[in-house]
């Protein structure tokens, strides 16, 4: 079977997903026999063995390689075999996907090639690859050479590019805006006793966890304190329940967010269920958690977003909103002195089934996922 003729990128022509790279040329990509080191007649072609494989340009979704060849056949060859595992995956010539090979087959063009595919590709994930370079028999089988040595490597997190694509499916369903006073925090006694013994009175950061989208440049590396300030649309004021302990840290909004605090949009996912999470970071002008923001996140306009917002009145009041449709879950990068605020007893239940904690991402919502690695 014939390959279809390949421009310098390798992408998967099998993915039904419309987020495709437009730019990217290759007709093919073929599964690809790992066993397969002989022509049909048995006998071994002396193809050069690519050496000293460098992988380059790693993005969530796609990587560029290259290689060295000797001199000898390298006029022969006519194709490229790239073995592509994720590297908890110990078996070869297994498919991570129904449809979606593992072993890639690419017409020889000049090196560095681009392998890019959602569909293959996952962010935050480690890989391994190995090539072998072929040669087209007039039969129609591949002569080939050794596999190259393995190469592991690890892709990257969502870019701002893809934040923003996932930040305009979140305002397309957040709602309109509600009034609210306070960010609240729930957690158990142990952890406010904790606070006030041992970090002098103050709630400190810690590194967030992994919930929410698997490529998020947040998830194990920035630190900060979750809030909630989400409010009962009957009410005006915060739900009574929490997944998340029976005692609650309210403190005014204009404590944590105002003229002196950046906003950034970090995350859009759910969890299975119809409820859809938006995760906001408010990060003080200037701080370590704002420094680390303003490199990964995309900024919103703290008068003028769709989400949470911080606006004066006419007399200086400072006036705050919060989207109805979606659950904000906001982090503040600074540590807090309880001093700020209240610590009282909720009077609801504690519903541990609605807890976020390293939830993983529903891969399959519409809602909240873009054509890149879940």
């Amino acid at each position: 079977m014939e390959v279809p003729g390949l421009a310098h990128n390798i992408t998967s022509p099998l993915s039904p997903c419309e987020g495709m790279m437009k730019d990217l040329s290759l007709d093919s990509i073929q599964l690809c026999e790992r066993d397969g080191s002989k022509s049909q007649d048995g006998s071994m072609e002396e193809l050069p063995v690519p050496q000293n494989i460098k992988i380059s340009n790693i993005t969530c979704d796609s990587f560029k390689i290259c290689w060295d060849m000797e001199a000898q056949s390298k006029e022969r060859i006519t194709h490229y075999f790239i073995d592509l595992n994720k590297k908890e995956n110990k078996n070869s010539n297994k498919f991570k996907h129904k449809d979606v090979p593992t072993k890639l087959v690419a017409k020889a063009v000049p090196l560095p090639m681009t392998v890019r595919g959602h569909w293959f590709l996952s962010p935050r994930t480690e890989y391994t690859v190995a090539v072998q370079t072929a040669s087209k028999q007039t039969d129609g089988d591949y002569a080939v050479s050794e596999w190259s040595e393995i190469i592991e490597f690890c892709t990257a997190d969502y870019s701002t590019v893809h934040l923003n694509q996932l930040l305009e499916k979140a305002e397309v369903i957040s709602g309109r805006m509600l009034r609210f006073s306070v960010f609240y925090r729930n957690q158990h006694k142990e952890y406010f006793d904790h606070a006030r013994e041992a970090q002098e009175n103050r709630m400190l950061p810690s590194v967030k966890d992994n919930s929410g989208s698997h490529g998020s440049p947040i998830s194990g590396k920035l630190e900060g304190i979750f809030f909630s300030c989400n409010t009962e649309f009957n009410t005006g004021k915060p739900p009574q329940d929490s997944p998340y302990g029976r005692l609650r840290f309210e403190v005014r909004a204009d404590a944590l967010f105002n003229p002196d605090t950046n906003l950034y949009f970090g995350d859009f996912y759910c969890m299975y269920t119809a409820y859809h999470y938006v995760i906001l970071v408010l990060a003080p002008k200037g701080s370590r958690g704002d420094d680390f923001c303003k490199q990964r996140l995309p900024a919103l306009d703290i008068g003028n977003n769709r989400f949470l917002t911080c606006k004066q009145d006419d007399e200086g009041v400072l006036l705050f909103h919060h989207a109805q449709d979606v659950i904000l879950e906001v982090i503040y990068t600074e540590p807090v002195d309880l001093a700020l605020g209240m610590v009282a007893e909720i009077s609801g239940h504690q519903l541990m089934s609605l807890s976020t904690v390293n939830a993983k991402k529903d891969p399959s919502c519409k809602t909240c996922n873009i054509s890149v690695g879940r």
